[in-house]
């Protein structure tokens, strides 16, 4: 059988679907929160934040989305073929070298963490943990129904990166309580999206042993399932809201609610169907999310300290 030869063109696509680069969603769910998250810890000292602290962490959020699915890949080159969704990943059917994919990692992680440099000394010891969560998340599904909390923990360390970056300029250490707030709603939420996104693979998933959220709901609460995801939306509406209210005031709070419940009512009449398109559709759509509360809450912030 003839070996296929792969053109340079064809290594950079597969190294492109390789970082995700050509499906930025997951970018932006990662981005979106490090954002609000710079917003409100600013609001918390009465300012906008800093065009660095801007740009270093949006360099680092695209960076690290790119560094997690390399590993992610490598880590389930064994297995993405057996699934419907992930058989043509370039891991998966052989366009690239399993160590592509870790050199990957590494690069992707080594640049990020030079932007670390701009950043105050205690910022550098939390993104530890950063790099830790991001390397372990892809072979939880292997040991734990619960990857997609891992997941959500390794996706979330930028918010209390944030905020620990912003208390040290003040003087102050650790992230506090509104940034543990902060950080606990954006695992709500993406505990509760990422299970959207296992329900797509959830047949496959029994078959090869891969374990998720989405199994583990079903197992637990049977039909019930789809009300614990949106419970965990509503913790993280609760909460936004709650934290709005505090810097911007009552007003402002009920428009975010508002904007989120209409978000969350649309996910919903996807994700009952159970359907695996509409499922997708729905993980999808939490993009939105994360765009509606960072205009949001960078709109209030300029209007009140610009």
């Amino acid at each position: 059988m003839t070996a296929t030869t792969y053109t340079f063109k064809d290594k950079l696509i597969a190294w492109l679907q390789l970082t995700r680069f050509d499906k930025p969603v997951g970018t932006e769910l990662l981005l979106y929160p490090t954002l609000w998250a710079l917003f409100l810890a600013n609001a918390g000292v009465g300012r906008l934040p800093s065009m660095a602290h801007i740009v270093i962490f949006t360099l680092g959020a695209v960076l690290m989305r790119a560094s997690g699915c390399a590993i992610n890949d490598f880590a389930d080159r064994k297995v993405d073929g057996q699934v419907k969704r992930t058989k043509d990943r370039p891991l998966a059917d052989g366009r690239l070298s399993a160590k592509t994919a870790v050199l990957t990692f590494v690069g992707l992680s080594g640049l990020s963490a030079c932007l670390l440099f701009f950043l105050p000394i205690q910022v550098f010891y939390w993104s530890l943990v950063a790099v830790f969560l991001a390397f372990i998340y892809p072979f939880m599904k292997r040991y734990t129904h619960l990857p997609q909390v891992v997941l959500a923990m390794a996706f979330g360390w930028a918010v209390p990166m944030a905020y620990v970056a912003v208390r040290s300029e003040q003087g102050q250490s650790g992230v506090g309580l509104i940034g543990w707030l902060v950080f606990v709603a954006y695992m709500c939420w993406t505990v509760a999206y990422d299970t959207m996104y296992a329900m797509c693979d959830k047949d496959d998933d029994v078959k090869i042993g891969v374990k998720s959220t989405a199994i583990l709901f079903e197992k637990w609460f049977s039909d019930k399932d789809i009300y614990f995801i949106m419970a965990l939306n509503g913790v993280f509406l609760v909460i936004m809201t709650a934290l709005v209210c505090r810097f911007f005031g009552a007003w402002s709070a009920c428009g975010l609610a508002v904007g989120l419940v209409g978000l969350f009512a649309m996910q919903y009449n996807k994700i009952k169907t159970r359907e695996r398109l509409n499922c997708f559709t729905a993980f999808r759509q939490n993009a939105w999310v994360g765009r509606y509360v960072f205009l949001y809450v960078a709109v209030l912030a300029v209007v009140q300290y610009g």
